[in-house]
């Protein structure tokens, strides 16, 4: 009988320890599942906007072990203190470029909104190799040679001659943002954050060479609640190139990741 017991009890830590390993490598398979499916996202804002707003979606991602760059633009946001008449297209350009090379960052997901698509773009000649993935929410596909004042909304084209005419280095934004930008609920929220948007970034024509396309993963999400014709056009021209995927988010405003930021972030991961 104190044979069998013993037998027993050494079976019982023996089965103990077993579990204890399987359950430690499971942890570690798990914990290396994780690793390879984190992701590296690069958001680039829109006019007026900042990394702030951003922070919503941001949060959601970095929760989920992602690691995740928001930064301002020159001009704008937190930086605003820098707005100069000498900011341009190409100081925005290259915001997007130091940040991803000074960060040693690879296997990009770049994430671009509405006149991001031109510094996306833009940022692309340069980094393309370390980008893997793109989505273009709302945004921009500019041709080679073209400016954002060509393509802008009337409004904005207006703020920019009266900027000029003024002589003054930012274009102000509306005073009143609708619910086709921003839902009731945000809309105070964002209207304090904005700030002038640098004038020499809409009348610079933009150098490519066709570097978006070659972006081997590409989404364009469009919010057709904001009427962008541009945007519309864009949206369709994904539609008739295999190589992108397209979506549309039909009850969204154009700032969708205030709008809904958890229907956003589960877009973007599917994208990445």
């Amino acid at each position: 009988m104190r044979s069998s017991h013993v037998t027993r009890r050494r079976m019982l830590r023996s089965a103990a320890a077993g579990g204890l390993a399987a359950a430690a490598a499971s942890g570690v398979i798990g914990a290396a599942r994780a690793q390879s499916a984190r992701k590296t996202f690069v958001f680039v804002s829109g006019a007026f906007c900042g990394g702030w707003i951003w922070r919503r979606v941001t949060d959601r991602l970095e929760q989920g072990g992602h690691r995740v760059f928001a930064q301002s633009l020159t001009g704008l946001a937190d930086r605003s203190h820098l707005l100069s008449k000498d900011v341009n297209l190409d100081t925005h350009i290259a915001d997007v470029v130091n940040l991803i090379k000074w960060e040693s960052l690879e296997d990009v997901c770049l994430v671009a909104w509405s006149y991001g698509g031109f510094v996306g773009s833009g940022a692309l000649e340069s980094i393309g190799d370390r980008v893997s993935s793109v989505v273009w929410l709302d945004a921009y596909i500019p041709a080679d040679g073209q400016r954002v004042a060509d393509v802008a909304l009337e409004v904005v084209r207006k703020g920019i001659q009266m900027t000029i005419d003024k002589g003054e280095a930012g274009v102000r934004g509306s005073a009143r943002y609708p619910a086709a930008v921003v839902a009731e609920r945000d809309r105070v929220f964002a209207e304090s954050k904005v700030t002038p948007h640098p004038v020499g970034t809409y009348l610079q024509q933009i150098k490519l060479s066709g570097a978006l396309q070659k972006v081997a993963k590409k989404t364009y999400i469009r919010l057709p609640k904001f009427p962008q014709p541009p945007f519309d056009k864009a949206l369709a021209d994904c539609k008739s190139d295999k190589s992108w995927a397209t979506f549309e988010l039909p009850d969204v405003g154009h700032m969708a990741m205030l709008d809904e930021p958890d229907r956003l972030s589960q877009l973007i991961l599917q994208a990445a």
